[in-house]
């Protein structure tokens, strides 16, 4: 309860967050795992410009969870099994080599990525 007390945005970022969740479907899931890998990496990047490490840390975990999550939900014996496993794992090693050694570059192109997929499959759901 204290960490609703000390950042009330946070608090209604996530009950936000569990609404869509509860009310979404497997697709629908998909799409809010990826959304949630191009927020984190957002949230790192602009922590990183302000020098706010703390900040930049939360993101980079909340990128990793999002990824864990979509690594978590792959069929493995579905037809993009594989590709999906190299996809999320690349970005994966992104975040992490980036908790040591801080390079923007890369995780733009990885928040980009993840951008461009989340949009083409809302596009489809639609």
């Amino acid at each position: 309860m204290l960490a609703l007390v000390e950042n009330p945005a946070e608090a209604y970022r996530r009950s936000a967050f569990d609404a869509r969740v509860r009310a979404a479907r497997a697709g629908d899931l998909v799409i809010v795992c990826l959304e949630q890998v191009a927020e984190g990496l957002g949230k790192a990047l602009a922590a990183h410009r302000k020098d706010d490490r703390q900040r930049r840390a939360e993101g980079l975990t909340h990128a990793h969870a999002a990824l864990t999550a979509l690594e978590m939900g792959i069929d493995r014996s579905g037809p993009l099994a594989d590709a999906l496993i190299q996809l999320y794992g690349a970005a994966r090693r992104q975040v992490l080599n980036c908790v040591t050694d801080f390079r923007p570059e890369p995780l733009e192109v990885v928040k980009a990525d993840f951008t461009e997929i989340a949009e083409a499959m809302r596009v489809r759901a639609a």
